[in-house]
């Protein structure tokens, strides 16, 4: 089968489609023969060595993918030949032809759910419920802002927050953008690029400011995100890019906190309960992923030019 394989860390272009030996599949395992793969921006960092667990050399990238059960290990009992089903985390990885799973790791794809969007559920929709419900333990009736609301977490959280009856600020850099996050049921849409962006949502919010924050770029706008925070606000960072200086004293005004997130550390039964859920959202149609670009697998290194250095605009998924 054919794969994206890695042997050193680095650029983009060190990543190349190969020809390797089909993974054989072991107690409680599954084996998907993959339709789609979501390319996430965790997936870039890994492969530039600079997140804190490095994969060992050889590999092959990739949390999220999509496609059909080809065979199963006799003791999975959720999971038959043929199934629709997506991926959250894979013992192989993702970017290739097939990808081997743990039975915990691989979800019922609902039939009204095309393989790319199956692709784009994995990382965003994961991160952007726990964030949300978890971390941030946001309320119906709160007021949310979501920092870069048309990417693939960002979409998700809009949704997810919308769902929730909750009162959602997107911010987005385009106008393209700006009008898909509005097309996610979004109160109000700013532009990250408006340096007036955060005067907006405390005006909008009658200067109360916002009771969590989403924020996708700490090293950007986290001090930012503490001036505009409500009383007992929370900020959850889910990205960030760099060092960033603040001021403590704006989070003691508020008692307001903020808090880290990264959805590998979610325990499985926190996992189980976030994908049921999602699930629940997409057979309700609550929940509907957005596709910004498809690329065919051979272009894995484009995709990760793309989704960092482009403005974000849906899901980056690879057709393999």
């Amino acid at each position: 089968m054919k794969a994206i394989r890695l042997h050193e860390f680095g650029e983009p272009e060190l990543m190349k489609l190969e020809d390797i030996e089909e993974p054989a599949v072991g107690e409680g395992e599954v084996l998907i023969e993959v339709r789609a793969v979501g390319v996430n921006p965790v997936d870039t960092y890994i492969r530039a060595g600079a997140y804190p667990k490095k994969p060992q050399l050889p590999y092959t990238p990739g949390f999220d993918a999509a496609g059909v059960v080809e065979t199963a290990d006799p003791g999975v009992r959720a999971f038959k030949a043929g199934d629709r089903v997506y991926t959250f985390g894979t013992v192989s990885g993702s970017y290739a032809e097939k990808v081997l799973c743990k039975e915990s790791q691989v979800h019922h794809l609902p039939e009204k759910v095309s393989f790319a969007e199956g692709a784009a559920l994995g990382v965003p929709y994961g991160a952007a419920y726990r964030a949300l419900f978890n971390i941030a333990e946001a309320q119906a009736a709160e007021t949310i802002l979501v920092h870069g609301a048309s990417g693939g977490v960002g979409t998700a959280a809009v949704q997810l927050a919308k769902a929730a009856g909750m009162n959602v600020i997107g911010s987005a850099g385009t106008e393209k953008g700006i009008e898909l996050v509005r097309e996610q049921g979004a109160d109000l849409v700013v532009n990250h690029k408006d340096s007036k962006r955060f005067n907006q949502i405390m005006e909008w919010t009658q200067d109360k400011g916002v009771n969590v924050v989403l924020e996708m770029l700490a090293n950007e706008n986290l001090n930012n995100d503490l001036e505009i925070i409500a009383l007992n606000g929370r900020v959850v960072v889910i990205g960030c890019r760099g060092d960033v200086t603040i001021n403590p004293r704006l989070t003691m005004m508020r008692d307001s906190s903020i808090r880290g997130m990264v959805l590998m550390n979610a325990s499985n039964e926190e996992l189980s309960e976030i994908y049921n859920t999602i699930n629940k959202g997409l057979e309700s149609g609550n929940l509907k992923p957005v596709i910004g670009t498809e690329l065919p697998l051979s272009e894995a290194a484009k995709a990760h030019h793309q989704v960092i250095e482009q403005s974000a605009y849906g899901k980056i998924v690879l057709l393999a």
